[in-house]
């Protein structure tokens, strides 16, 4: 007798945000969009890649089209001198992996799965997140300098992952 396995998931996640009883810490009026699949924060001054790597920017349908590639600590920023020397994006060659507190600067803390504004960054999936900060022993605690921070968009908190973990990426320049 030949059985087939079929395994559905036990639940499917969808966005939920508390906008009662929690302030938007990063309001849509908070970004000015430039129509090119970037956006900046005029909080903070940087601009950031509407889409994760991988996807691409669709100006039609205002979202980002395809799925993200996943990279290792290295080929992360890798990716981003990689934008830069064949042609940049949207007229820009200074693109960067963001630093801890950076990338956490887009967490939107009503919200989780993901905990990011969708209307600024539309289509982010629920999944971590590298930043170009290492961890040392003096930020962790740690011997070995085989970890690096991220942060995971599933609650918007920031993890010590392995440098040889599979993330995604969204990269960022400063604007100023």
């Amino acid at each position: 007798m030949n059985y087939l396995l079929v395994l559905l998931p036990l639940s499917s996640y969808a966005q939920t945000c508390q906008t009662s009883s929690i302030l938007a810490t990063t309001p849509s009026a908070q970004f000015t969009d430039h129509a090119d699949g970037t956006i900046t924060d005029t909080k903070t001054g940087l601009k950031w890649k509407k889409c994760s790597e991988g996807q691409v920017w669709n100006n039609v349908t205002g979202g980002c089209d395809g799925s993200i590639t996943n990279y290792i600590w290295k080929n992360a920023i890798q990716q981003a001198q990689s934008i830069n020397n064949n042609g940049g994006f949207a007229g820009y060659f200074d693109w960067r992996l963001p630093n801890k507190n950076e990338l956490l600067s887009i967490v939107e803390n009503q919200c989780s799965w993901p905990a990011i504004n969708l209307t600024v960054f539309p289509d982010t999936p629920v999944r971590l997140f590298w930043s170009s900060s290492p961890v040392t022993p003096e930020t962790l605690f740690v011997k070995d300098s085989d970890r690096a921070w991220g942060v995971t968009f599933y609650y918007g908190n920031s993890f010590d992952g392995d440098k040889n973990d599979n993330c995604g990426v969204r990269l960022v320049r400063s604007e100023l």
